[in-house]
């Protein structure tokens, strides 16, 4: 089991939710400074790496796949970020092997538990996620096939998400609403990292992907904010394509309302060594990036919160 150093100076760690079968191991941890410093909460739902040995026996090739799942070590790029900015952070520490924090609980293939869909299930279709092998427990991989010797117990099931999947999404909710309640208006940046990606011709691809569901779970001049700071700093970017967020920004995004979310996708190749194992020699350079990106948009998401409470007080008058 591989723990995340703690820091001192940033906030107490509070360690929730339980992983099944990990030795009273949390399930995540949050840290939140108090009062908050700025109105964004940082979170990582896809880099854990605290596997159970029950979990890994189950596994094919486990040391391969469970890299190939994980947003390998982006949360120490986040907790750099989040100590330099007063950002709250929450970090999945339980892996996404185990259930995936970005899928909804009844994205499942029952296929691959057994017993099969339980009776008040009804004539359930999987989802595109599920049917596609990464749905709320992940079953193949692209160039892998399945992932797992032998079928997951329903019971298995039934307390990861009460374990792990609940109580991450309730806290990732209430600090949200703490931080709105606070500042006005809140910004959740969603963070994973992805494989290298290669454009028609063989030419490099974007090194970041800013994904905000196609204009729905952002404000418009957030999102135009982060472009226009990684443009000035000429690092690639796109939009949406090819990952445009999913359940996280789904579930906690309201931006009609102050809560704003967005998903923010690095190429492992620009923080991580040439193994994509380990932080490589522009570790640095990518933190101070996002230090920079964190600082810009919580002023702008600061500036609307006051801007909202004007217009909500002129109401209220």
């Amino acid at each position: 089991m591989e723990e995340v150093p703690d820091r001192a100076g940033d906030g107490e760690r509070q360690c929730e939710g339980t992983i099944p079968g990990g030795a009273g191991a949390a399930a995540f941890y949050l840290r939140a400074p108090q009062p908050s410093a700025i109105p964004v909460l940082i979170a990582v739902p896809h880099a854990g790496r605290s596997y159970p040995g029950s979990l890994l026996e189950r596994m094919r090739h486990p040391g391969f796949v469970a890299l190939r799942l994980e947003d390998r070590k982006v949360d120490l790029l986040a907790e750099e970020v989040a100590r330099q900015t007063g950002a709250a952070l929450l970090v999945a520490q339980a892996p996404r092997a185990m259930i995936d924090l970005n899928r909804a609980v009844d994205d499942v293939d029952w296929d691959m538990i057994g017993g099969g869909a339980p009776a008040d299930v009804g004539s359930y279709t999987p989802g595109q996620r599920a049917r596609s092998g990464l749905g709320l427990i992940p079953r193949r991989l692209p160039g892998l096939g399945e992932l797992w010797k032998r079928r997951h117990d329903a019971h298995d099931l039934a307390a990861r998400i009460a374990g792990i999947h609940d109580p991450y999404h309730r806290r990732l909710a209430e600090t949200l609403d703490a931080l709105r309640a606070r500042w006005g208006a809140a910004l959740l940046i969603d963070l994973h990292s992805m494989p290298p990606l290669t454009l028609r011709g063989g030419q490099p691809g974007p090194e970041l992907v800013l994904g905000d569901r196609f204009g729905t779970t952002c404000h418009g001049s957030l999102v135009a904010s982060a472009f226009s700071y990684f443009a000035e700093h000429r690092r690639g970017t796109a939009h949406n394509r090819p990952y445009a967020g999913g359940y996280v920004l789904e579930r906690h995004a309201r931006p009609s309302e102050g809560r704003h979310a967005i998903q923010l996708e690095i190429d492992r190749s620009i923080y991580l060594d040439s193994r994509l194992l380990e932080p490589g020699e522009q570790f640095g350079a990518i933190t101070e990036l996002l230090i920079g990106l964190v600082r810009r948009l919580a002023r702008e998401v600061a500036a609307s919160g006051e801007i909202a409470s004007g217009e909500w007080a002129e109401a209220a008058e």
